[in-house]
């Protein structure tokens, strides 16, 4: 399988001539362009930096193949396509453009304690790439590739070493970088493979590696 990385938390898995893509947000310039080339989307969860309602429901409209699987409140975005849209709980398990898929956890890391919880799940790709969306779930299987999200308002490097440290993956890659520089990029890196023992690779835009 090959992984690609495109801005902030998108990420595009490739096998046997399919794709499936998750999360393209509003943040990622070609989101509509990566919908319009697979026939399975997963969202995490309903903020724009993952979720861009315009581009999925012109996509759904268009592309009667494609299906998308996410939490109620994204679903609930895209009414009107019932057929097309899945809503993804904790211990769901489906097949995704041949993928096979795991869902898992519940809700986004807290960011203050004055802001309410929200949605969020999970996915465990193949039992191989694991995408936590905004956690830090430990999903409590064997993890190959573990995504480790690296910036946002909720995100903190303690809590992110002690995550790849609880998921023991084979290897870790940085994604939900768009608000680091390139040096805090590098220092997340560098704080996180050295205190996890787990290099955590940094990849460039629409870089694609083997997992």
């Amino acid at each position: 399988m090959e992984l690609t990385k495109h801005t902030h938390a998108t990420v595009v898995l490739a096998k046997d001539g399919t794709t499936l893509v998750i999360d393209p947000g509003a943040y990622t310039p070609n989101a509509a362009e990566l919908v319009a080339g697979t026939t399975a989307v997963l969202i995490t969860h309903d903020h724009p930096d993952h979720f861009d309602a315009g581009v999925l429901t012109a996509a759904l409209d268009a592309q009667p193949s494609l299906h998308v699987w996410a939490p109620a409140s994204v679903v609930a975005a895209l009414a009107g396509h019932d057929s097309q849209v899945t809503t993804a709980s904790a211990g769901d398990t489906f097949e995704a453009a041949g993928f096979e898929v795991t869902v898992y956890g519940e809700q986004h890391a807290p960011i203050h304690p004055d802001l309410p919880l929200m949605e969020n799940v999970a996915y465990l790709v193949d039992g191989n790439v694991y995408h936590p969306g905004d956690s830090y779930f430990v999903p409590g299987v064997a993890v190959e590739t573990l995504l480790v999200p690296t910036s946002g308002p909720w995100t903190k490097l303690g809590e992110g070493v002690d995550f790849v440290r609880a998921v023991k993956p084979t290897r870790s890659i940085q994604i939900h970088d768009l608000m680091l520089s390139d040096a805090g990029r590098g220092s997340f890196a560098d704080f996180t493979g050295n205190l996890s023992g787990v290099p955590l690779t940094t990849l460039a835009l629409g870089e694609t590696v083997e997992v």
